[in-house]
């Protein structure tokens, strides 16, 4: 039996945001938008502010990393690339002191893309470039989807090698790190592709968004003392941590574990430990990785239930 298939149409932009500023700013700058955005570039993207000022000059977007805080700067443009935009780009991430740069268009002339690269391949590991195409698609009459595609990104691993090269910062631990989280990236990547997964970077700690920028899942990784570790981290929020101490008896009794309440001066963790646990020992990779994923899925269950009920 024949089935009809339909006709994949893309459709131009401007016919369907006239305007950058009043049209397609205010649609991205919505937290769908910016999930599906977050879900391409595997950055959790929360948006600060809409047309943030530099000076006499505005971006289009200034966010922040939900878990880490690192600063995001958006330029908008839906139309070829350009020079003036490239140097506003530059221009605004001073300006914010920003660690991501997301540059969005139509479509990007061959000299731009190989500036992106430029910039990505002689910056530290702490900036990162993103090259970002928009395309808007429909299947015969149905409403246009957005799509984005990546044009241009930073090697993580290449950067790190090459600044590691050029200062020695970079240390044999710091190497295995970075080894372990890129390897734990696969192995949830494969297991689940609801969770959004960050670029690893060589530390000790890898975060996890929890949907709230009050608290967030940190693993951590000590290898000295050969100790896995999963915890909420809470930044400033005394009451909310207090509120989930008030709540502990019922939250260790759901997750089946005893674990650590450290309130410091500033920040406050929560934290579920797994001893023995050497990471030079790739044998042991599926059961430290099994351990790490499960510990995530149910710290969001658990501690976000509770964290929503402190809310309303």
């Amino acid at each position: 039996m024949n089935k009809q298939l339909g006709k994949l149409e893309k459709i131009d932009l401007r016919t369907y945001w006239k305007d950058e500023a009043k049209d397609f700013t205010p649609w991205l700058s919505k937290e769908e938008n910016l999930s599906v955005l977050s879900d391409e570039i595997g950055v959790e993207i929360k948006l600060l502010q809409v047309e943030a000022n530099v000076g006499r000059y505005i971006v289009d977007i200034l966010a922040e990393e939900e878990a880490g805080g690192r600063k995001i700067i958006i330029e908008n443009q839906l139309e070829p690339t350009n020079h003036n935009h490239l140097g506003q780009l530059i221009t605004y991430a001073s300006g914010h002191d920003a660690s991501i740069i997301i540059w969005i268009f139509d479509s990007i002339r061959e000299e731009h893309r190989q500036a992106i690269d430029w910039l990505n391949e002689h910056t530290d590991e702490e900036i990162s470039f993103f090259a970002v195409k928009m395309e808007l698609w429909r299947i015969d009459q149905s409403s246009p989807a957005p799509k984005f595609q990546i044009i241009a990104s930073p090697n993580e691993w290449a950067k790190t090698i090459k600044q590691s090269s050029s200062n020695k910062e970079l240390t044999n631990t710091k190497m295995q790190q970075l080894e372990f989280w890129t390897k734990l990236k696969a192995f949830i990547r494969q297991k689940d592709g609801k969770i959004r997964l960050h670029t690893p970077r060589p530390q000790h700690w890898y975060n996890f968004s929890m949907g709230s920028s009050d608290a967030h899942i940190a693993l951590t990784v000590n290898t000295r003392e050969n100790l896995l570790g999963c915890e909420i981290y809470i930044r400033k929020d005394k009451e909310l941590f207090g509120f989930l101490r008030d709540n502990r008896e019922a939250i260790e009794k759901a997750l089946g574990l005893s674990l650590e309440w450290v309130d410091a001066a500033k920040a406050s963790r929560i934290k579920a430990s797994k001893e023995k646990c050497d990471i030079l020992d790739e044998n042991n990779y599926d059961e430290y990785f099994g351990w790490l994923y499960e510990m995530v899925v149910s710290f969001k269950k658990i501690f976000g239930k509770h964290i929503k009920e402190f809310k309303q």
